[in-house]
């Protein structure tokens, strides 16, 4: 007999932290609702300085609204792949005068900002291909980032994605189902939920031997 107890959900303090609020959320509240593209890519996802670029140039182009965290590129040497990354120069990164032409449109972050959902499917590391299958064609949850035999992904194709999940009626389509689904996910583990139960009757089963 299978038992299913789950998702494991952050409440609304671990959420906010207890630093205060982050610049980028102030920023957020003053966007339309569910009108921001969220770009963060983890610890590990680091770009080189010609991807920076190359989103930059999608996320102008697409004419979004967006919330992208930049951290420093990998160093090149291998050999210094664990020691800490150099101060981030965002105006050595990204074209000369993208933050004064998307001031209204954008919010771009350093290093860090607190995670919140992205429905663009962009797989960098460890499990996130074998997920990235999981959300788009089993869950239809995500859109997939077409990448080149490199890894490469250029402009246009961000820029086109960015349009499809906001602005096509299948990204309409994906980011209600993507509520709904959440609203499940809390329905199950809020009290009488189908994953409380479960754990209940986990629990007796143990009693049992």
């Amino acid at each position: 007999m299978g038992f299913l107890a789950g998702p494991l959900l952050a409440t609304e303090d671990q959420q906010s932290g207890t630093d205060g609020v982050h610049e980028c959320l102030k920023w957020l509240d003053l966007q339309p609702s569910q009108s921001v593209v969220f770009l963060c890519f983890g610890s590990l996802g680091l770009f080189s300085d010609k991807q920076l670029k190359e989103i930059a140039i999608g996320l102008e182009r697409s004419e979004q609204r967006f919330l992208w965290v930049v951290r420093s590129p990998p160093f090149e040497d291998k050999s210094k792949r664990f020691l800490s990354l150099p101060e981030l120069d965002l105006d050595s990164l990204i074209p000369i005068g993208f933050l004064d032409r998307t001031k209204d449109l954008g919010f771009v972050v350093k290093s860090w900002a607190p995670q919140v959902e992205c429905a663009l499917a962009w797989p960098l590391y460890a499990e996130q291909r074998f997920n990235l299958v999981i959300l788009v064609e089993d869950l239809k949850l995500a859109l997939r980032i077409k990448e080149s035999e490199d890894g490469f992904v250029t402009a246009e194709e961000i820029e086109s994605r960015v349009r499809e999940l906001m602005d096509s009626d299948e990204g309409k389509s994906l980011r209600k189902l993507t509520k709904e689904k959440a609203a499940e996910a809390k329905a199950a583990i809020s009290e009488g939920g189908s994953s409380i139960m479960d754990l209940v009757k986990l629990v007796e089963s143990w009693k049992l031997h």
